[in-house]
């Protein structure tokens, strides 16, 4: 039930003196030199014989937008660097405001200081207005980066005396993902994350997600390995995607400048000074804390009382005495004008991600979002950025008695779109990874990120699976086609960082009361969504799968190996036969086929590759003791066989059992799912299928069966699968299907049938068996 919301009279704070004068950054000390880097092409004209320029040209291709004769989209490269990059290290003066010493070090540790200094770089250069920028252009993104490898930096076994990013920029991993097809890396969280305590860093929150830096971690390498990663990846052809954060930071140096008052720091992030007068209304911060969770009462009473806007629409990780509300209250700080502060801050995530203003007067967010992308772009030589947060951007109040207007905000759409657009103009791409409905996907195709992680269908096909039933995947798939969705446009993916979402936020949020038939009954869409996630729970969790566990409410805690083992029926991993792995590799390669044989970017993860299982509970007790059960997928896993004996990545994440096995002897065997992975993965690249256009996912005959029909530039192409462990046949049809047309097999080039009068042909299927056809029209429909 929505709390009330009285208007009420603002109390406002008392006017703030001038803060303390504190040293800046000279901007006459900053220096830059061009780095030497690998370039496809000949330079652009004006550029020196060094190569010294702001960009080089890739071989000549056109953008189809509506100008055509826009120049060519240039590649990414590492160009300007601020040097020297040199960091002072932590005093040992009091880490309070009224230290003028400890202010000028958190200002040189800010991101708000490194965005000014990366801005300056770009800032007049003609290399700014060489690419277009204004529309999402998915098809160029897939040119770029058809298929990726998605990894987590905490979880991989490194190359022996290697850091992560300097394993990722192994000649032989990236022979052995080019063999596989694999042409990107996502690196995933690679820079400094958590807080800083006084002088002292503190850990991540968040799995390196609460950014604090533009520094890389120590503990996963340094620039120059980023640099290097991203030439060894642009000569096997492949491309390197970095991450940015415009939804939140950590508790870092522009946080606690930030309590101070210092400067337009407060304008960073959604937080609210409440004078002393009223820090009454304020719940008392427990010792060794440095801020505490409002409860409900306080929050509404805050919010009466005008200081923030109150109840949002959803409290994301919701834990009882954790999280109750989205919003948290600092203890008092000192500022430089020599008084204490108190705020009220938002945080959409956990109390250790303050939410980003996007509206505040500074624009001070904005601006560290910006220098942060250009950085990874421009300077390190990324071709492409997730970005992580991005639907969080606006936040307004709403009508009395119902929440604040917090998701499907038009200023989330408006920020994405300056955000895509900046990176699309210095040479980039954009994908965003947020449970979205179908309607703000649409939205963002228009405007903003050139991709969406496919978060609508995902928890589809592995219900499918589960139930051994497609109908609510292709309920989804044709929901998303009829509202316009280019299938093109989405990054299908198999296992990531993140529980099996299933919140299913298009039926249970904003189409809650439309009615939809499944079963041949109608049911509403928030009936549906509480259907689909208790199939989900009983069919994947509990007794029939013990080892897979349920992540608050967003999803369920497991690998997309131990998804198939609860789907068959396997309920003790420790006893799994020669058969039974076979069972699941046959299950996990028709998920690749499922993902990688329709339109868009295929993505999966170093456990999907060695076919990992979750780990023991125990063995991340610590982690998981506030009710993040994502720890247990989070398993360390070794790509290359690097250190056979290690027991645990270098960030002590205990390794954990593959089930497949390193890529080098899955390369060597024939029956192996790198080598199964490999032929579907040439199928998608020799037809061009992840360019083609979804044409249809037709009614089908058997249950267990799906159809997608697709527009290659070849023709068209079919692809059937079967989700059930039974094999299964039954008709394939559908309006856009030629009779007389041939039907040839794309893994062998046979021809195995031909389309009748009826638009269809028969298709024969074994357990979790897919097929791929090539649909080659008659000669004289040809002629």
């Amino acid at each position: 039930m929505a709390r009330q919301q009285n208007s009420a009279h603002t109390l406002a704070p008392p006017l703030q003196e001038e803060s303390l004068p504190v040293a800046e950054i000279d901007d006459a000390e900053i220096q830059t030199v061009v780095l030497p880097v690998i370039a496809k092409g000949p330079a652009l004209d004006g550029a020196s014989e060094d190569g010294q320029t702001d960009a080089h040209a890739e071989e000549l291709n056109f953008d189809e937008q509506f100008y055509p004769a826009r120049p060519a989209r240039l590649r990414p490269r590492a160009r300007l660097r601020v040097w020297p990059w040199q960091r002072r290290s932590p005093g040992s003066g009091p880490a309070t405001g009224d230290n003028p010493d400890y202010v000028q070090w958190l200002v040189e540790e800010s991101m708000l200081g490194d965005a000014k200094a990366f801005a300056k770089q770009f800032t007049g250069q003609g290399s700014m207005w060489q690419n277009p920028f204004a529309d999402p252009d998915p098809r160029a993104a897939i040119d770029k980066a058809p298929v990726w490898f998605a990894a987590y930096p905490i979880s991989l076994i490194t190359k022996a005396g290697h850091s992560f990013l300097g394993t990722m920029g192994d000649q032989d991993l990236w022979e052995a993902f080019q063999s596989i097809g694999i042409t990107a890396i996502h690196t995933g969280p690679v820079k400094r994350a958590g807080g800083i305590s006084g002088w002292d860093a503190t850990p991540s929150v968040d799995g390196h997600f609460d950014r604090i830096s533009t520094q890389f971690d120590d503990e996963f390498g340094t620039e120059d390995e980023f640099r290097a990663m991203c030439e060894v990846a642009a000569a096997h052809g492949g491309t390197i995607i970095d991450d940015i954060v415009p939804g939140h930071t950590g508790k870092g140096a522009d946080f606690r400048l930030a309590e101070m008052g210092y400067k337009d720091y407060p304008g960073i992030y959604h937080m609210v000074e409440v004078p002393e007068v009223d820090w009454h209304l304020l719940p008392k911060v427990p010792r060794g804390r440095d801020s505490v969770n409002l409860d409900h009462e306080t929050e509404d009473r805050l919010a009466k009382g005008g200081y923030i806007i109150g109840q949002l629409q959803r409290v994301i990780f919701y834990e009882p005495g954790i999280k109750d509300t989205n919003w948290s209250a600092t203890a008092p700080v000192l500022g430089p004008d020599g008084k204490l502060h108190r705020w009220v801050y938002l945080h959409y995530f956990k109390e250790g991600q303050p939410s980003l203003n996007w509206l505040d007067p500074t624009f001070a967010g904005m601006r560290l979002v910006i220098g942060d992308a250009l950085h990874s772009i421009g300077d390190l030589g990324s071709g492409a950025l997730r970005l992580d947060a991005n639907g969080f951007l606006g936040v307004e109040k709403s009508t009395e008695g119902g929440p604040a207007w917090s998701e499907g905000h038009p200023l989330s759409e408006a920020a994405n779109q300056l955000i895509a657009s900046m990176v699309r103009k210095v040479g980039g791409f954009t994908f965003q990874e947020l449970n979205l409905t179908i309607d703000d996907i649409k939205n963002t195709q228009e405007r903003g990120a050139d991709l969406s992680y496919d978060f609508i269908n995902r928890p589809a096909y592995q219900h499918a699976l589960a139930m051994e039933d497609t109908e609510f995947l292709r309920l989804t798939m044709n929901l998303a086609r009829a509202a316009g969705v280019d299938t093109a446009s989405l990054v299908h993916a198999l296992q990531n960082h993140d529980e099996m979402t299933y919140e299913l936020v298009h039926f249970a949020t904003l189409h809650a009361g439309d009615t939809f038939t499944f079963r041949r009954r109608p049911i509403s869409g928030a009936d549906l969504a509480t259907r689909i996630r208790g199939e989900l729970v009983e069919r994947l969790t509990g007794d029939r799968g013990p080892y897979n566990a349920i992540f608050t409410t967003n999803g369920i805690s497991s690998t997309t190996a131990s998804l198939i083992a609860a789907a068959l029926g396997f309920r003790d991993l420790t006893r799994l036969t020669a058969e039974d792995v076979a069972s699941i590799r046959r299950g996990h390669l028709l998920l690749a086929m499922y993902n990688a044989w329709q339109p868009g970017v295929f993505a999966l993860s170093g456990w999907d590759l060695v076919g990992a299982l979750p780990l023991d509970r125990k063995q991340v007790a610590d982690l998981i003791r506030d009710g993040d059960t994502r720890w247990i997928h989070r398993s360390a896993y070794d790509l290359m066989d690097y250190q056979p004996d290690a027991r645990h990545s270098s960030s002590k994440m205990p390794k954990g059992t593959a089930l497949y096995g390193a890529l080098p002897d899955q390369l060597a065997d024939d029956s192996s799912f790198i080598s199964g992975l490999r032929d579907i993965l040439a199928v998608r690249a020799r037809y061009g299928i992840a360019k083609a256009t979804q044409l249809d996912v037709p009614a089908v005959s058997n249950k267990a069966m799906l159809v997608m029909v697709h527009r290659l530039e070849m023709g068209d192409q079919i692809t059937v699968l079967n989700f059930s462990a039974s094999p299964v046949a039954g008709t394939v049809m559908s309006r856009h299907l030629r009779p007389g047309s041939a039907l040839v097999d794309m893994i062998t080039g046979v021809t195995v049938g031909q389309i009748d009068d009826l638009n269809s042909c028969y298709v024969q299927l074994g357990p979790h068996e897919g097929r791929a056809f090539l649909v080659e029209p008659p000669e004289e429909a040809a002629d």
